[in-house]
């Protein structure tokens, strides 16, 4: 009986530990010792570069972002690493991503990105939120070092927050709470059949009837949050934020007419903080985008053209002709698989009509602007998150983006991930084999 015992201690103990290998790294601890970035090319995200710079940070802040050429500093008690010839980054953002709400598609279990029903504002997507992710390493891997974590599905998915992507659960992860309610408004046209046998495009006869559910929950909202209700109600609590722009309001629409016409009811309703996220036609409603000042989260680069009839470079060349209009433009990328490839979506902005600066922008300043975070976030400036990386080359190039070291919060952040270390596992085994 005693052997048995401890047969089943030592099983136990294998049990426990041989997992481990496949665990991801755990969160860096704080910054102890102040550090000087040498010598590198910094890209400061607003559309500067200095060629020779020196970065330093202290308690998770930068101090100072200079000309290494021109400034004298003393640098004594500081970690002083050389990275002549690199590229260093603000951290990129990652606008809207399930990132640590799915894991697996075909595994129900690991999915929490939905709840039931058509209007909920009140669901969180950050207490879902699971830092143990281990599809959030890979990101870190290309440089997106933030997120804002949203819901899916319904009309009114829910609350967005946005996250620093290395911590050990939600509330160290924490950046922005709830700062954003997502409307999916209604479709005008609904496509038939399915991917492999696709039908004909008919129009929505559900149409006007959605929308009039979407003015009918406004109506009960606004009325809420102008009021003393007797009795707290979740949803309509959780929509007070919009009235008062404490929160933005992110719609999901891609045709002109759905872009506009979203717009215009949030304005009904005196919403002052609107955001279109998706935006497919934004070209064909860029005046209207303009006068009325709305940012707009581009979705999806790497896509076809809306119509047969559209230039096969549109989707493209969208994001310059935005901006040359003068409209605040951020990238996304919605499909959990691709969220890693964001820089590189921003890359091929930047061969359609904008420069690689402008192109960094998409992802870094003008997306900090968008979800409200630019005091800490999106730019290398005195005062801001020490949240910045350093790769070996272009970090919106595929080719040479090498990211050799990520700092959050100035925490030297573990670049280890399950792809790498799989990687490694089948470069030995087929090198060794020859």
């Amino acid at each position: 009986m005693q052997k048995i015992h401890l047969y089943l201690i030592a099983l136990m103990l294998l049990l426990a530990v041989s997992p481990a290998r496949a665990q991801n790294p755990a969160p860096a601890p704080a910054q102890e010792k102040p550090i000087a970035l040498m010598n590198g090319i910094a890209h400061l995200g607003n559309g500067e570069v200095i060629p020779n710079a020196v970065i330093t940070f202290r308690d998770g802040k930068i101090e100072t972002v200079a000309d290494a050429t021109r400034v004298r500093l003393n640098l004594d008690g500081y970690e002083v690493i050389s990275i002549e010839g690199q590229h260093v980054y603000p951290g990129f953002i990652l606008p809207y991503t399930n990132l640590g709400l799915v894991e697996v598609d075909a595994v129900r279990a690991t999915i929490d990105e939905a709840e039931v029903g058509e209007f909920n504002p009140n669901v969180r997507s950050l207490i879902a939120y699971n830092t143990d992710s281990q599809i959030i390493p890979t990101v870190r891997s290309n440089g997106i070092l933030l997120a804002q974590v949203a819901p899916r599905g319904g009309v009114i998915s829910g609350s967005s927050s946005v996250v620093q992507l290395d911590a050990w659960n939600w509330e160290d992860a924490v950046v922005q709470e709830d700062g954003g309610i997502w409307l999916n408004w209604p479709s005008i046209y609904r496509r038939t059949g399915w991917w492999a046998e696709p039908g004909p495009i008919e129009m929505n006869k559900e149409y006007d009837k959605r929308v009039g559910e979407i003015k009918q929950f406004m109506d009960d909202a606004k009325a809420y949050a102008e009021g003393t209700p007797a009795t707290i109600n979740l949803k309509l609590e959780a929509m007070k934020g919009l009235f008062d722009g404490s929160k933005k309001l992110y719609i999901r629409a891609d045709n002109a007419k759905e872009i506009v016409e979203g717009i215009k009811t949030a304005q009904q309703y005196s919403i002052p903080e609107i955001v279109v996220a998706g935006a497919e036609d934004a070209w064909l409603v860029k005046d209207f985008l303009k006068d009325n000042k709305i940012p707009v989260l581009l979705a999806n680069v790497h896509r076809l053209p809306a119509r047969p009839e559209e230039d096969i470079d549109m989707p493209y060349k969208l994001a310059g002709m935005l901006h040359d209009e003068g409209i605040l433009v951020g990238l996304l990328y919605d499909d959990l698989k691709s969220n890693r490839n964001l820089p590189f979506f921003a890359g091929t902005t930047a061969a359609y009509g904008l420069d690689k600066e402008q192109a960094l922008q998409l992802i870094t300043s003008n997306t900090a602007k968008i979800l409200g975070i630019e005091d800490v976030a999106g730019t290398l400036e005195p005062g801001k998150s020490a949240t910045l990386f350093i790769s070996e080359g272009d970090a919106l190039d595929m080719r040479t983006n090498k990211v050799t070291q990520a700092f959050i919060q100035g925490r030297d952040v573990n670049l280890h991930n399950k792809q790498k270390e799989l990687y490694k596992k089948y470069k030995d085994k087929y090198e060794a084999g020859k």
